[in-house]
This record gives structure tokens, sequence and C-alpha cells, in this order.
């Protein structure tokens, strides 16, 4: 189960009660800072961006692909550790609204993950350190460090230890080994 904390609301969907829940110029700054960083293609500035103006938690040498979109209202609720990859497109939500409640929870992206291209990670999730999510995946539960995830609905394809094996076996990083 995402960890989320739940809000209820009365009369219309929740989205009617958006800006009783975040500050409207804090989400057109949001905006603006998150759009242009889509479009940028300098990893260094895109990172100080979205660390500066909306005080998210990214470390080092993190790269965010071209489109990615990032969750507007809430940014600051999403934590990405060093040497990570978020491929193009992709989504990362720390917020939901539904018809009788919205939900808010903290997304953690661990160290040297790798994100494919258009998929959606949810928000109350964990993504734990080297794990791969494979392109088009709906993160919808927690990943654990060093398994590869696919689909929608999300399941495990190869665990830690298959993973490793995987790497053992693959001609391409023995040979990078004896350069080195």
């Amino acid at each position: 189960m995402r960890k989320t904390d739940r809000y209820r609301v009365h009369g219309a969907n929740s989205l009617w009660h958006v800006y009783k829940t975040v500050p409207f110029w804090k989400v057109i700054k949001n905006f603006i800072i998150i759009q242009l960083a889509r479009y940028t293609p300098f990893l260094k500035l895109k990172n100080a961006m979205y660390r500066t103006f909306l005080r998210m938690d990214v470390g080092n040498e993190t790269a965010f692909g071209l489109m990615v979109m990032l969750d507007i209202m809430f940014p600051e609720k999403i934590h990405i550790a060093e040497n990570t990859v978020i491929g193009y497109n992709t989504t990362i939500l720390a917020h939901e609204y539904l018809i009788e409640e919205y939900r808010l929870g903290e997304v953690y992206i661990g160290e040297e993950v790798m994100i494919g291209a258009n998929s959606t990670v949810l928000p109350g999730v964990t993504i734990g350190d080297r794990a791969v999510v494979a392109a088009g995946t709906v993160v919808h539960k927690d990943v654990e460090a060093g398994t590869f995830v696919a689909g929608n609905p999300m399941r495990m394809i190869f665990t830690k230890e298959e993973m490793q094996e995987r790497k053992q076996n693959d001609t391409f990083f023995q040979k990078a080994d004896d350069q080195t």
C-alpha cells in the first residue's frame, strides 16, 4: 500500500478545492519553473532549478530526461538520490485529487535508479537503490532495491539476485571490468 495522507472534501470534487490545499501563486511559480526545466538541455541547470526554486531534494549527478513532468503542486515532496536517471516524459506525482478526497505522499527514489521513458510514479512510493523501472511502467507500490519491474499493473520481472546474476553473465560488463 502506498504511504499517503488522505483528506476528505465535501461538495464538489477535490480538484475544485485545490487552492484551499495549495496557494495559487505557488502553483503558478512551480508551473513556470517546471516548464522551463522540462526543455532545458543542461542537467546541472535543471537540477539547480529544482533544488532552488522547488525545494526538491535532488542528488548529485541525477539526470532528468527531456520533458519529465514533476508534481506541480507539491514538488518538495519528491526526493531523488544520487546518480539516478529519470527517462523522457516520465511523470512523478506527490498528490492525487479524487472525487471525495485528495491524497498527498512523499516519493523517495534511491541511488542509481533507472526509470524508463513514459513511466508514471504515483504518490507515496519508494523506489529502492539500483532498481530498474521499465519504460511505460505505472509505479503504484514500492519497488525493492536492485529489482527490475515493468508494466501496468507493475510487476517484478527480475529479483535483485537475478539482476546481479544477469550482470555477472553479461560479456559487455566482463570486458569493462577487464579494462580497468
